[in-house]
């Protein structure tokens, strides 16, 4: 590796940007698949073949709002790429006629241009309400580069935060990242600077560096972006750690469910290992490193750092008390350093434009910027990047474009099924560590969902309760018998059966479990609880004492009744409804059988308005129905 390879992939880029022929850029990462992007990449390639038409298609990761997705970039010769949105199979044949061969945009149909100005008419895409708010600092290359491409990433001045990290002494890069402020982004929030010296001055010849990608939080996609989109700047994160440290072997212990990262990494360091990157004298420094790949065991405690370890040496994937910590005997009795996948990603910018400048990012204590999957009611759903104490309001609303269907906002959840819901009153909370723990809520790996007026707090406990319940290795008594037992105290409130010392015992078993379960998952499994408790005590009352749910969304306190007074009989409801739930001949005034309701609410829906003849109630009389 020298500084031709830089010169020459940025000649290769340069000769991209200005090609002569077509060049389509085409968002294949999974939320493109999963909308259908495969799909109109061939109708685009099949179009181009019987036109026998000269262009190049260039495969790019997500560059944020899943919501628009596909997105197809179309380069004309002598121009920027334009954006299309939401692109279908059908549109792909107008692409290829009008623009690709007609050499004209369809301005009406795109929303803007990857360029420094506008264009044709057209804003600047970075300028869209959802992404203009962001700083892309760790996501800056996911979108625009073929992730793929080792050429690419190295046009963006890849490689060079570890050029510089090898110019230093490793306690000299480890100083540089301590000033960065850069904390753990996996949801601790530990000094990163402090984690490597502590690995760095534990004794012992041998050392081992671990990458968690092991993504599982439900509702979070941050680390899929960015190994999708850009998985070579997690890698150089990994060797500059590695040689931090004085490791000399790897692990990236990668989520079972995330197939193509696993392609892109084993891609990525095949082109390591190609061009001096990975392997023995690494850039004629001296320095031996080498990555392999883990795959996931399809558990969640396996997020959990000594289960995590457990699981890359082939075992079972079980918590183990700490001390001692990784740092001082990880895998196989060796020091160990473990860091989540947006950390590694972050480092190279950190040697890149030196710690003090990136900590001018963000604020004081939680420097930086922070990823989130921001999803739920609202309206722009994806991955964003945001500096560390930018207002909650500011995401949900500027960012997300406030939430869907007109409804009104209720809630956020940050930090997945360990964290809390923050409630509107405190929408303009800063996001950052110890705010949100203040709070009752959690960091996180930067999950980020929005609830509406229509969510019901206390079924979002119980949701998150069923997932951790679930995920529980079982391994200590707190965390697999008192998830199951609040579990089931708020079915039983959902249910309707709930009274009045299901809260203290709540709270009891909360306490206990967050004080006596032996890994993070048991500790913060009871943060949804305690949190919609502070916030919204009024739905559990609600829900235990008047046996209502104030947001009408729990089946079991509701039930759906045809007023004989509207009624006409005209036989729209039965249609539609589950068999023999509705009973009622044709122009007589029908009439539902509770037993059979499964109160799915369709019947009140297909009513037409001048009737109204369905009435759905909130305050349910169990005995009368069963």
């Amino acid at each position: 590796m020298n500084e031709a390879a830089w010169s020459g992939a940025k000649e290769t880029w340069k000769a991209l940007k200005d090609s002569e022929r077509p060049v389509i850029y085409l968002g294949v990462a999974s939320c493109g698949r999963a909308a259908g992007a495969l799909a109109v990449k061939g109708a685009i390639q099949s179009q181009l073949k019987s036109r026998s038409i000269d262009a190049r298609i260039v495969d790019v990761g997500c560059i944020g709002p899943c919501f628009m997705e596909p997105l197809v970039y179309i380069q004309l010769p002598g121009g920027p790429p334009v954006v299309y949105a939401n692109v279908t199979v059908a549109e792909a044949s107008r692409l290829v006629d009008e623009v690709i061969d007609g050499g004209a945009h369809i301005t009406e149909r795109a929303i803007g241009v990857l360029a420094d100005a506008p264009m044709w008419g057209l804003p600047r895409f970075f300028d869209h309400p959802m992404l203009a708010p962001q700083v892309r600092l760790v996501l800056r290359n996911c979108g625009l580069i073929d992730p793929t491409s080792i050429e690419h990433y190295l046009a963006m001045d890849g490689y060079l935060g570890l050029k510089n990290a090898l110019a230093k002494t490793p306690e000299q890069v480890i100083e540089e990242v301590a000033a960065s402020g850069l904390r753990g982004r996996g949801g601790a929030g530990f000094s990163t600077g402090m984690k490597w010296k502590l690995c760095r001055d534990a004794p012992g010849d041998v050392k081992y560096l671990i990458c968690n990608a092991d993504e599982g939080n439900p509702g979070t996609f941050v680390n899929r972006t960015l190994l999708e989109g850009d998985p070579h700047a997690v890698l150089e994160g990994m060797v500059i750690a590695a040689y931090a440290i004085g490791a000399s072997l790897g692990f990236i212990y990668i989520r079972h469910e995330y197939p193509l990262v696993r392609e892109y990494i084993h891609k990525a360091t095949l082109d390591m290992r190609r061009i001096g990157l990975l392997g023995d004298n690494i850039m004629d420094s001296g320095f031996d490193f080498d990555i392999q790949i883990r795959t996931g065991a399809l558990a969640f405690v396996c997020g959990e750092e000594t289960a995590l370890m457990a699981s890359v040496m082939g075992h079972r994937g079980m918590p183990k008390p700490r001390p001692p910590f990784p740092a001082t005997s990880g895998l196989w009795g060796k020091p160990t350093n473990i860091n989540n996948t947006e950390t590694m990603g972050t480092v190279p910018l950190v040697l890149r434009m030196g710690g003090a400048s990136y900590a001018k990012y963000g604020i004081k204590g939680s420097s930086g910027t922070k990823t989130f999957s921001l999803g739920g009611k609202v309206r722009n759903t994806g991955c964003i990047e945001v500096p560390m104490g930018t207002p909650l309001r500011n995401i949900v609303f500027d960012i997300g474009g406030g939430v869907a269907k007109g409804k009104s906002f209720k809630a956020v959840q940050t930090g997945g099924p360990s964290g809390g819901c923050v409630p509107s009153s405190l929408i303009d909370t800063g996001v950052d560590y110890e705010k949100l723990t203040n709070l009752g809520a959690i960091m996180g790996s930067g999950g980020l969902i929005v609830m509406d007026e229509d969510t019901c707090m206390v079924d979002m406990a119980r949701y998150f309760l069923s997932f951790t319940q679930d995920e529980s290795c079982g391994k200590c008594v707190p965390c697999r018998i008192g998830t199951k037992r609040m579990l089931e105290i708020l079915e039983r409130i959902t249910q309707g059966e709930g009274d009045v010392d299901d809260i203290l015992r709540l709270e009891g078993l909360c306490e206990t479990i967050n004080k006596g379960s032996l890994c993070g998952l048991g500790q913060t499994a009871p943060n949804p609880i305690l949190t919609t408790l502070r916030y919204f005590r009024n739905e559990y009352d609600a829900h235990i004492i008047e046996k209502r749910c104030p947001a009408r969304t729990c089946k079991a306190l509701m039930r759906f009744e045809i007023l004989a007074e509207k009624c006409t009989g005209c036989d729209d409801c039965r249609g539609i409804c589950a068999p023999g739930a509705i009973s009622g001949e044709p122009g007589i005034p029908h009439a539902i059988d509770q037993s059979k309701c499964t109160k799915c609410g369709v019947c009140q829906d297909v009513c037409p308005p001048k009737n109204s003849a369905v009435a759905r109630m909130d305050n349910v009389d169990r005995e009368a129905d069963q």
